[in-house]
């Protein structure tokens, strides 16, 4: 049998070889088994394999005895949401978020919306489903529809409360075809915004392109829509719409990294004494912010189990990822990618600025090169022979994630890919964007390989 699709923080596979309604099935058996949950709620992206891994996933979770919660086709931040709230027992997502479109998978939480993965269950639920050891259930579990809509709608409408200091913004949104614009739908009566939309309606045959704004070629679409519209700001999500990714008013794609700052600085404005959780690639503009205003920030490892977790421990109010991943502790301490957009609205018109004005002194002070990856043969002995090439008195190291090299005046992060043979590199400076431009490209020639 098999099971390459569980990777370590979700299920994601090739459609039917490494993921099929026979494995879905298994899989909902396997979940009953190892979580004995009373009431599941689930749902779907808009791939056009979704309805039937979902069909299959129900029907094998109601066979162990499971009552199920169908919310139908929705965002990844619903099934979060509705688990949390309607206070269910777990919840499982059928998705494969920004993948190929002949690409499926499966997100899954417990009580709470706390994630599954392969530390805390994922992988052995892979190793009920290889054994096929399933509890065997008297009865089967009922099935019934979730409408979860209005109560999610009024808790995204919360972050921009009271919605009259909201100002009639422009706003160009690009869901990508997938499943962000059915919220957009809903939110727009409540809100003062015009939309302007752009690849909006949902489509699992991806006609303009896998919905992935992080790749440079999707960007377009929404930067030409902000230009000849003059729009006040562009946001783009990728398919089940758990990242959003901004633009400002001129169509300059802003980087996930202080679009962290931004919106750790919002939350410490009205609470100085919070704490905000950030990744290790890019760090100094957070962690400047937040000593700033006498806030705590904490470093977690990369990847959304690991921040929710440290969101956990330390209670903290924020927590962003510079992948564009945004978590928040009144949203289950989960990522939302419809948050984040409404905040900075609410930001943008309250201090009558644009998102340029809001974020362009943070890129002057800590230039960044954004991600670069390559694939290299050798990953691990890569980054020891970095380590052994920059490693120096003055250096702090950090292994939180990958290795991390702290310098006075520049910093870099190199870290491993958990699924395949890819080096990932972040590097930014201090107030010195020439410094940070030379370090990327001396660490890039030791590192040679493919750019991908």
């Amino acid at each position: 049998m098999d099971l390459s699709c569980f990777k370590a923080y979700d299920i994601r596979g090739r459609i039917p070889d490494q993921l099929n309604p026979d494995l879905a099935r298994d899989l909902g058996k396997a979940y009953a088994t190892w979580l004995k949950p009373t009431n599941v709620v689930v749902g779907h992206d808009i791939r056009l394999t979704s309805h039937a891994l979902t069909e299959a996933l129900i029907e094998g979770l109601r066979s162990s005895g499971v009552n199920v919660h169908h919310i139908g086709e929705c965002g990844t931040e619903e099934i979060y949401f509705a688990t949390d709230h309607f206070e269910m027992d777990g919840g499982i997502m059928v998705t494969a978020s920004h993948n190929p479109k002949d690409y499926n998978g499966m997100k899954l939480v417990k009580a709470e919306s706390k994630p599954i993965s392969g530390d805390t269950g994922l992988f052995a639920i892979r190793d009920l489903i290889r054994s096929q050891n399933f509890i065997q259930s008297s009865g089967t579990g009922s099935r019934q529809s979730l409408d979860h809509r209005q109560a999610y709608r009024d808790r995204l409408l919360r972050y921009v409360d009271p919605i009259g200091s909201l100002k009639p913004l422009k706003i160009v949104v690009n869901p990508g075809n997938g499943g962000a614009g059915a919220v957009i739908d809903q939110l727009e009566s409540h809100l003062p915004f015009e939309f302007i939309k752009v690849h909006f309606d949902a489509n699992g045959n991806f006609p303009n392109g896998v919905p992935n704004p992080m790749l440079i070629e999707n960007r377009a679409p929404t930067v030409d829509a902000i230009i000849s519209t003059g729009a006040d700001l562009g946001v783009a999500w990728d398919g089940d719409f758990d990242r959003c990714f901004f633009f400002d008013h001129t169509g300059r794609f802003i980087e996930g990294y202080y679009m962290v700052g931004l919106l750790a600085q919002a939350f410490i404005e009205t609470d100085p004494d919070c704490t905000i959780v950030h990744d290790p690639r890019l760090t100094w503009n957070t962690v400047d912010i937040a000593q700033g205003k006498g806030a705590r920030a904490v470093m977690s490892k990369t990847g959304h189990a690991f921040m929710k977790e440290t969101m956990r421990s330390q209670d903290a109010v924020y927590g962003g990822e510079m992948s564009a991943h945004h978590y928040f502790r009144d949203f289950a301490y989960c990522d939302s990618g419809m948050v984040p957009w409404l905040l900075i609205a609410r930001l943008m018109s309250e201090q009558s600025q644009t998102l340029a004005d809001l974020v362009d002194a943070r890129m002057n002070a800590f230039p960044a090169s954004g991600e670069i990856n390559r694939r290299v043969e050798d990953p691990e002995g890569l980054i020891q022979l970095i380590e052994n090439q920059f490693k120096t008195g003055e250096a702090v190291m950090d292994r939180t994630d990958g290795l991390s090299l702290d310098f006075s005046d520049w910093r870099f992060n190199l870290r491993m890919s958990n699924t395949e043979p890819v080096i990932r590199l972040n590097v930014e400076s201090r107030g010195l964007p020439d410094l940070m431009k030379e370090k990327t490209s001396q660490l890039l020639a030791l590192i040679g390989g493919e750019a991908i």
